[in-house]
């Protein structure tokens, strides 16, 4: 039987509910930007309220990206903390996509007031406090399903510069997912510096 938006709410709550109810301090860290084949990696750190809670937070996978965008807005408006973090095509090249992530993370970490870091199935990240890995996090945990919608938000930006710079790749949005059109694009044009 499919659950009720208020049911959900309260399903997807229930593991921060129990961290708010001891005194706890947490932070929800996810990425976004692993899959697309150009531009940076980014991910999103937040700190939310045990009040207001936002109705519609969930797995990323069960949201349009309408959806996500209206989140993402209300989201920022309410977290106590909420900060991205980047790594850069350079560093990608440099440290490999897994590294770079981390990176990104420790990035949108830093400033969070709090000692508990909850992490989707990722470890081994420079943390200024516990990290706690949860597998499926953003389909269990809502304070692990909001970083992921900013992250995606962020990373979803259009960003006309690399737009105008490299128009072949149709980079104006930056949903680098790939796509037909994109992979295409880069056998005729070959890769730009956007491209890790």
């Amino acid at each position: 039987m499919r659950k009720t938006p208020e049911e959900r709410l309260m399903e997807i709550t229930l593991p921060d509910r129990e961290l708010w109810a001891q005194g706890i301090s947490f932070a929800g860290i996810d990425e976004a930007g692993r899959g697309p084949l150009a531009g940076p990696v980014s991910a999103g750190c937040v700190v939310m309220p045990p009040e207001p809670l936002i109705p519609g937070i969930d797995d990323s996978k069960k949201l349009s990206e309408k959806k996500r965008e209206a989140l993402y807005d209300k989201i920022m408006e309410t977290a106590i903390f909420a900060r991205v973090g980047l790594a850069s095509v350079e560093e990608i090249e440099r440290l490999n996509i897994l590294e770079a992530t981390r990176l990104a993370m420790t990035r949108a970490a830093e400033g969070a007031p709090c000692g508990l870091f909850l992490l989707d199935a990722m470890g081994g990240v420079l943390l200024p406090g516990e990290q706690r890995s949860i597998v499926h996090g953003d389909a269990l945990c809502y304070t692990l399903a909001a970083p992921y919608i900013q992250a995606k938000g962020n990373s979803d930006r259009p960003t006309p510069q690399l737009e105008d710079e490299h128009p072949q790749y149709g980079l104006a949005e930056r949903k680098g997912d790939g796509t037909d059109t994109r992979i295409e694009s880069i056998r005729e044009a070959r890769l730009c510096p956007q491209h890790p």
